[in-house]
């Protein structure tokens, strides 16, 4: 599996989810009950959905985005990427963010950043920014990549992200400007962008405010997906991982929106942890789940289920041992490339251990 640059390929029209079960009911998930039709004290916005431009990704015979991994920084690098999809075939995957300036200012060293195995396909580009030009010129560039849909982070609470240049979850105070940049990155590329934010920052967390938001992104942008966080960020007195725990989770908002704007896809994200929950999800109407922590400390358990229990295909595998060899032959073509710069054998060897968990 050499990383190769990808080149530019024809589109194909994105496959619809799969129909929702035909049960409007409740379902219990952590304690907390939501309604797949109409959520209890969340009445519809006042904003109204606008009609949805067709979409369009690029490659050849992908599943429509039923079930994603999350993109992690420091975590889903191109070495868990390639394990991922040595086990799953269907799932889409995401990058760790990467900065727009970082893209911008490394032209000479794209293929660090940007490059990725052909096999990895369908695969999403997520970009962190708040500078216009930056977001504009670095999606041209990435472009070239062949990256299936390119995702802005409207949701890390993390202060290297959030506490400087005013990105990641700050981004949800101002929906105008989170509006233009999506207009700026549809601009620019030739696939389906998207948005990844939480339900609200701070004291910005009412159903309206969130549903403001969502309205005046498609308003001034193509854009039609949305992965929704179900629980807001406080960038103030919580650490990163205490973020992902601590507030609590409202996935009546997220089921709320598909109701308010029915011509938009939303992904649901967040307390997703077993591939049950991710099945009855979907089963209650969600368009398409994410899972993070839960697919990267347990890949195995998690997406070893995936083509079968998500799209009911047949799995590509039968053992943990069959994985292992054929990332091990991944990680030999690696060291055999770079030479002196030759990823970590640590690095390497990490992934491995992730299949024993």
């Amino acid at each position: 599996m050499a990383i190769a640059v990808r080149s530019a390929a024809g589109r194909h029209a994105l496959l619809p989810p799969l129909a929702p079960g035909s049960s409007p009911g409740a379902f219990l998930f952590h304690g907390c009950r939501v309604l797949s039709q109409r959520a209890p004290g969340v009445g519809p916005c006042p904003a109204r959905a606008r009609a949805a431009s067709s979409s369009a990704t690029r490659g050849g015979g992908y599943l429509p985005p039923l079930f994603s991994v999350a993109p992690m920084m420091d975590w889903t690098d191109n070495h868990y990427r390639t394990l991922a999809r040595l086990i799953s075939k269907h799932a889409w995957l995401y990058t760790e963010m990467v900065v727009a300036e970082t893209i911008v200012h490394q032209q000479d060293n794209l293929d660090r950043f940007l490059a990725f195995p052909a096999e990895q396909h369908p695969i999403v580009l997520q970009i962190g920014g708040s500078n216009l030009d930056n977001l504009a010129k670095a999606t041209e560039l990435a472009n070239a990549y062949s990256y299936d849909e390119i995702n802005l982070n409207c949701g890390c609470p993390s202060g290297r992200v959030a506490g400087h240049g005013c990105f990641g979850a700050r981004l949800m105070f101002d929906p105008e400007f989170v509006g233009d940049a999506m207009s700026a990155i549809a601009a620019n590329c030739n696939v389906p962008v998207s948005v990844k934010c939480r339900i609200g920052v701070d004291d910005c967390d009412s159903y309206e405010q969130l549903c403001e938001f969502v309205d005046k992104v498609i308003s001034k942008s193509p854009t039609r997906h949305f992965i929704i966080h179900a629980r807001k960020a406080l960038l103030r007195g919580l650490s990163p991982a205490e973020n992902r725990k601590v507030p609590p989770l409202k996935y009546e908002y997220y089921f709320a929106l598909l109701r308010d704007f029915p011509d938009v896809q939303f992904t649901l994200n967040g307390g997703i942890t077993t591939i049950d929950q991710v099945s009855a999800s979907i089963r209650q109407g969600a368009h398409r789940v994410m899972v993070g922590r839960a697919a990267y400390n347990n890949p195995w358990n998690m997406l070893g289920h995936v083509d079968s229990e998500v799209y009911g295909m047949p799995t590509r595998h039968s053992s943990r041992r069959q994985i292992l060899e054929r990332y091990q032959i991944y990680g030999d073509s690696i060291m055999g490339q770079y030479g002196p710069s030759r990823p970590n054998v640590r690095q390497l060897v990490k992934i491995r251990i992730l299949l024993y968990a």
